[in-house]
């Protein structure tokens, strides 16, 4: 009886223990919601959540995007878009990556969405 009760308890501590780690999760990456600027200063690689315009399309993948304080090159992959047409007065949430190169920063987008 001694063990049920056992294995009772240390279940109901692992379930806890994952629920506290659950509610840490922030994102499905782990993003976290930043300024352009702050988003530049950011390690590579580093998931980042970014909202503001996209002003222009630098040719191919590439856009540029902005917070209404600062700017950064964006790629959105054509798949990423999903069908979305936004314009340089629509609001858009990126979900990305930091790409940073010796002399350059850009987020590589995962998703983009209008704003709610």
């Amino acid at each position: 009886m001694k063990k049920i009760q056992l294995l009772s308890l240390l279940a109901a501590g692992t379930v806890l223990a994952s629920s506290a780690a659950f509610a840490a999760f922030n994102g499905p990456s782990g993003a976290k919601k930043a300024s352009v600027a702050e988003a530049k200063g950011m390690a590579d690689d580093t998931a980042v959540v970014l909202q503001g315009n996209i002003t222009q399309n630098l040719g191919g993948e590439k856009y540029v995007f902005t917070d209404g304080k600062d700017t950064v090159t964006v790629e959105i992959d054509d798949e990423d878009w999903r069908g979305l047409n936004v314009g340089p007065e629509d609001v858009v949430v990126i979900t990305g990556e930091v790409d940073k190169d010796w002399t350059t920063v850009e987020i590589d987008v995962d998703e983009i969405v209008l704003a709610k």
